[in-house]
């Protein structure tokens, strides 16, 4: 789990976590191309792509290409639930040094309370090249903020549930001003200290405060992980590797790893984006497809759509379908949802399920009670744009969406699996 537990670690926000799959990429002799150049693909080349630091698409190249190659791809996304800066980040408050934040996603609001929290993205600084600014990255790696609880003492009705105001409630402290911090730019100090340049340099950035609590495992035989990001940094590991230890002798493989996921999908970089329709006209443009014959070849694609999904909680069973009730440990989610938000239909489903019975890889299913609507994924989404057989699958989890979620160990094991399994059969 070591690997796995850097990539949670070092993923503070959509833009590292791209930086780290980068890193294991380039290890696995992955070659660096930009949208912007053309390509001149080779049979059993790998290859993978960024687009705006927080999305990025590998994929590989069958030794022997011809008409009957398939495609495969697997999507999963970048982003979670956290808290983002905003624009004129610091407020004083009686002695202490806050910052401005709102609330990206669907984050259980309380779980971040009381938690040592980082800072983590992306900073662009003025240059010469107006068209171009600087861009640097950082990330906080040391407890840098918190907020904190209000003590019992002083909200005796505190166990009876307390509804937190996003903007008020949600505010991380930083510091204390009579420290010698400066009362109307201490973020902005910071961040010019942290990167070594004029604070007036600094134009804007994308900074994103994540859970710093370390990864774990936990149970009497270690038999679970908890740790923060698990949604969706599991999919995007099982991807990684699927893709990276995968081998087949023709057709294409493609791993995507969307942004923005968790407010809708619907950017530049994100499933509702024309990028994945563009990367493939792409890669069948080098490969001396014409595009008629690459839109023919989509047809007989397949699209695994990793997410994660819920696991039944043994203190509130009553939340659960009462047919369908996943565990924790027990294999992959096959997600179902009449409602399409989750891209499955029979034949989709049938094919996952004969991966799983012919490599012997645990599998359950997962579809929300019928008195309560559950999420959505990227593969309903990607899949109206890229008309082809999706499957939404992932690992069960307790406390999805918290700043801290548990899995079952075994079940990334068998993740892996399904994503090698389905980019090599």
């Amino acid at each position: 789990m070591k690997e796995f537990f850097q990539l949670l670690e070092k993923g503070g926000s959509a833009v590292l976590v791209v930086q780290e799959a980068v890193l294991m990429l380039k290890e696995a002799g992955f070659q660096e191309l930009w949208f912007q150049q053309p390509w001149e693909l080779v049979e059993g080349g790998r290859y993978y792509v960024k687009h705006h630091d927080t999305a990025l698409f590998a994929f590989t190249i069958g030794d022997k290409q011809d008409t009957e190659g398939t495609v495969r791809i697997g999507a999963a996304h970048t982003d979670f639930p956290c808290l983002r800066v905003k624009p004129k980040p610091d407020v004083s408050t009686s002695g202490y040094a806050q910052v401005n934040v709102e609330v990206y996603g669907g984050a259980i609001l309380n779980t971040w309370l009381d938690r040592p929290l980082g800072i983590s993205g992306r900073v662009a600084l003025q240059s010469e090249d107006v068209l171009h600014p600087e861009i640097r990255y950082i990330s906080v790696e040391r407890p840098l903020l918190v907020i904190p609880n209000l003590a019992i003492h002083m909200d005796r009705e505190i166990n009876k549930g307390k509804a937190l105001n996003k903007q008020t409630d949600m505010m991380p402290i930083l510091g204390l001003l009579e420290e010698g911090l400066t009362k109307d730019d201490t973020l902005m100090q910071f961040l010019a200290e942290e990167l070594q340049v004029e604070k007036e340099r600094i134009l804007d950035y994308e900074l994103w405060v994540y859970c710093q609590e370390t990864p774990c495992c936990l149970g009497v035989r270690d038999e679970f992980v908890l740790s923060p990001r698990l949604d969706n940094l599991t999919s995007v590991y099982a991807l990684l590797k699927g893709i990276i230890q995968a081998k087949r002798g023709c057709g294409v493989n493609v791993a995507a790893f969307f942004d923005h996921e968790e407010v809708g999908s619907h950017t530049k970089q994100g499933a509702g984006s024309l990028l994945l329709l563009n990367l493939l006209d792409k890669i069948h443009d080098s490969l001396g497809k014409t595009s008629v014959q690459s839109r023919e070849n989509l047809y007989d694609a397949l699209l695994l759509s990793m997410d994660v999904a819920h696991g039944l909680h043994p203190n509130q069973i009553g939340k659960m379908d009462v047919t369908n009730q996943p565990v924790l440990g027990k294999g992959v989610c096959i997600k179902e949802a009449a409602s399409q938000s989750y891209a499955t239909d029979c034949e989709a489903v049938a094919i996952v399920e004969q991966i799983c019975k012919s490599c012997g890889i645990p599998y359950q299913k997962f579809v929300n009670r019928s008195d309560m609507q559950g999420g959505g994924t990227l593969g309903s989404i990607a899949s109206s744009i890229l008309p082809i057989r999706t499957i939404d699958v992932g690992i069960a989890l307790l406390a999805m969406h918290s700043a801290v979620e548990t899995m079952g160990k075994a079940d990334l094991h068998s993740l892996v699996d399904l994503s090698k399994a389905f980019f090599t059969l």
